[in-house]
């Protein structure tokens, strides 16, 4: 058997694994009782609610995980790759429009399987759980949005990658490296304003002590923004959140509409303190130069398994290409991108927090953080006692109870001072 696709298997394999154990962890580390800090605010039926919540939704993950890595590997096996790529070639139209049609009819392939898991997700689990506002329509829109946006970026993305792996020899991995990292920064500041809007609508935050309260934080921290605007977050789920876009003086401030209405001011004001802890911190320009150096070695690698005899051979492919090694490579890379997953959660986990110390400093804002951080907990319904594993290799953010912990050091400290 093909060494190559030995590999393959085996990382297919053991990720899937990997990831079944880990959540089987998970759900065992449950708490039954209401952890301590939770008491005054998530009572029992509510907390229960939220364990229920944590085991539907890693029993459908592991459904979809299950069907999605069967059906991986009999496509694989089976020689869909090849098939695929015989389709596409029998149009007859030269190397990189080839590519094209090959690369979004595997996501196209990709989509239909996830499709029915999206749907059962949103209008069932979601549903169940008080949490799904999503019509049928939006539904629907989403995904024709989502598809002609693929169409309108991707399509030239893949048409400049292909373009610089046929025509510039050893020296295509720079040439991606620096067209995706431009692309990549221009689209930050045009999504605000050309790509969100499609999705959801944005309003400017209304006149009142909110308004003020926030205006007073940013102009106290000499901290720049463009607007203060609500999104209908309502429209599709009743969790809440709120975000920075932008950068410099471009930089806006989003409320989803579903916080406005659980949250008070002063935990409103705490979570946006926290969000510009990480502009304080340099954390965005951080990540945006990690990124960058990841993405080059990944062009790097790439630009090693370009005509790869073997590995096309793992695919029961007759034909090489650059397009071929594209996807093919991502199969390689999947180890790697696992750990590299893990050290940049790593990392996110280490910014949090010091995002977190940031709003603590502001007056007040510790306790009315730990406040809103918790209101926020119930709301979502999330897992108060994850499993250090699963901690360990998905969560960007860290377990609520640490970060109330850690903010309560800050806030004793001061009372003490």
């Amino acid at each position: 058997m093909n060494g190559w696709l030995i590999v393959i298997i085996v990382f297919l394999v053991a990720n899937y694994l990997l990831e079944q154990i880990v959540s089987h962890l998970n759900i065992k580390a449950l708490a039954n009782k209401v952890p301590e800090e939770f008491k005054e605010i998530f009572d029992a039926e509510k907390y229960q609610k939220s364990q229920k919540y944590t085991k539907v939704t890693s029993r459908f993950e592991f459904i979809q995980s299950t069907i999605s890595t069967v059906v991986l590997l009999s496509f694989l096996l089976a020689g869909g790759f090849n098939s695929v790529d015989i389709f596409v070639r029998s149009f007859n139209q030269g190397e990189i429009v080839s590519g094209i049609l090959y690369i979004a009819s595997l996501i196209l392939l990709s989509s239909i399987l996830a499709l029915p898991f999206s749907f059962y997700s949103t209008f069932v689990i979601e549903e169940r759980f008080g949490f799904n506002n999503t019509t049928k329509k939006t539904f629907i829109g989403d995904i024709i949005k989502g598809i002609s946006l693929s169409i309108l970026i991707g399509t030239p993305v893949l048409y400049l990658i292909l373009c610089f792996f046929e025509t510039t020899g050893n020296s295509a991995w720079i040439y991606c490296w620096a067209g995706l990292t431009l692309i990549s920064i221009v689209l930050q500041f045009l999504a605000p304003v050309l790509i969100m809007p499609l999705f959801n609508k944005f309003t400017p935050l209304e006149d009142g002590i909110l308004k003020e309260k926030v205006l007073e934080l940013t102009q106290n921290a000499s901290f720049s923004i463009q607007g203060i605007y609500t999104m209908d977050g309502s429209k599709r789920s009743s969790k809440l959140n709120a975000y920075f876009t932008g950068f410099g003086k471009f930089r806006k401030i989003v409320f989803y509409d579903t916080l406005l209405q659980k949250l008070d001011d002063d935990e409103i004001v705490a979570v946006l303190a926290h969000e510009m802890g990480h502009y304080k911190q340099h954390h965005l320009l951080k990540m945006l130069a990690i990124s960058i150096c990841h993405t080059g070695l990944l062009f790097f690698l790439l630009s090693l398994f370009i005509g790869n005899e073997n590995l096309f051979a793992a695919f029961q492919m007759e034909h090489l290409s650059i397009y071929g090694a594209l996807i093919f490579f991502s199969f390689i890379f999947s180890p790697v991108n696992l750990f590299l997953g893990v050290a940049l959660n790593s990392l996110s986990r280490k910014h949090e927090f010091e995002a977190d110390r940031y709003a603590a400093t502001v007056p007040h804002r510790g306790t009315a953080l730990m406040s809103g951080l918790k209101k926020l907990s119930v709301a979502n319904l999330s897992n108060l006692t994850p499993h250090p594993a699963l901690v360990f290799l998905h969560y960007s953010h860290p377990p609520i109870l640490a970060r109330i912990q850690a903010l309560h050091k800050i806030t004793d400290n001061e009372t003490s001072n």
